[in-house]
């Protein structure tokens, strides 16, 4: 395992080639979205009633999107929400809906609906059909499936997709290495510029794309090499872009590490991967992200150590943070960690922040 660094903060900031703005992040276990400058320095800031489910972001209209744990519903899940809050620059509520099933991801759509992920408890016949995992290690309450659920601004629901009807789960079964609690834990939901929706899935190495009217899969990639991704996104040039956990350790032995990717969805290839040198300079099994940036950079949340740093196409790191906001509290899962699911990068006359700071 890396050592954690016990330095916080801003550790790397090249001015001349690092993309300028403010980072946004939501410590995992805590209450609170940050809002950072570039050095570091809290310029704004979001308080939860409750510890987030996971992450937040920043909308057009510079409003915070949030996803808070509620606690009902289904518990001992990973990155359970329940309730989703919008919250206006100074932190009053202007919207929300509960809906206890919602978990991981949900994106507000430019027609004002909102898509997230939620679990449905299966039936026996269902579950019984379930591919792959480890026998007898199915929740307590049995398996949850994954439910693509979008709603309109009153909270009405107007379209849903389910992994264990809409697909073929024996072409796409659970990794040998992962409970059956879910199929397949959905991580990341993508509302791509033509309506159809990214899906991505730890539990069984796949992420593919939906057409919403049909409900067919339309392209997918599926390979154990990559390690129980996470944060998959359609860029501007129609490439893929996604977070290679490398937590298949059994595939990759004990040097593995992760891997920021791009593939060419008409080929499945690879055009751009960033990697550590040596690779468990950088390595985080679970959580984490990336986003491009304008000037062809990537920020990238390495989840498990609270560290956000920034590479060059070349993969030189000009930007490096550490979280100093560690779990407290006898949380079941995180105590004592820094973990991040995510984070965000915005320019400073970007619409989500011009005019809000001084």
């Amino acid at each position: 395992m890396p050592a954690i660094d016990t330095r916080t903060g801003v550790l790397q900031y090249d001015k001349k080639r690092a993309t300028n703005g403010y980072t946004l992040f939501t410590p995992i276990g805590l209450f609170t979205a940050y809002l950072i400058d570039m050095s570091g320095n809290v310029v704004h800031q979001w308080e939860m009633p409750n510890e987030l489910g996971h992450y937040a972001y920043l909308l057009d209209n510079g409003n915070l999107l949030a996803s808070v744990r509620t606690e009902e519903g289904p518990m001992g899940l990973p990155a359970k929400g329940g309730h989703l809050i919008e919250y206006d620059w100074d932190g009053n509520v202007v919207w929300e809906h509960v809906d206890h099933f919602q978990h991981h991801d949900f994106r507000r759509q430019k027609d004002g609906n909102t898509v997230y992920i939620a679990w449905e408890l299966l039936d026996e016949e269902t579950s019984a059909k379930v591919p792959g995992g480890l026998p007898g290690r199915e929740h307590e309450d049995g398996i949850y499936g994954d439910v693509i659920r979008e709603i309109d601004q009153k909270g009405n629901v107007i379209w849903e997709w389910h992994a264990t009807k809409d697909m073929d789960m024996n072409r796409f079964p659970l990794d040998p290495t992962v409970v059956r609690s879910e199929y397949a834990h959905a991580n990341t939901i993508f509302p791509c510029e033509d309506g159809d929706y990214l899906i991505n899935w730890r539990f069984n190495n796949t992420m593919l794309r939906v057409n919403k009217k049909s409900k067919e899969v339309t392209w997918y990639l599926n390979n154990i090499d990559y390690g129980q991704h996470h944060d998959v996104q359609q860029l501007d040039n129609g490439n893929i872009l996604f977070f290679a956990n490398g937590a298949d350790v059994h595939m990759h032995g004990p040097e593995g590490g992760s891997a920021v990717v791009e593939v060419d969805p008409s080929t499945n290839l690879e055009v751009w991967r960033y990697e550590g040198s040596p690779r468990r300079s950088f390595v985080s099994w679970f959580i984490s992200g990336c986003q491009r940036q304008p000037n062809g950079n990537t920020l990238i949340c390495e989840g498990m150590w609270g560290r956000l740093f920034e590479v060059t196409p070349d993969g030189e790191i000009v930007w490096e943070y550490i979280s100093p906001y560690v779990v407290g509290y006898e949380h079941p899962v995180f105590k004592g960690m820094n973990a991040i699911f995510r984070c965000y990068r915005y320019a400073a006359d970007s619409p989500q922040i011009a005019g809000r700071l001084p």
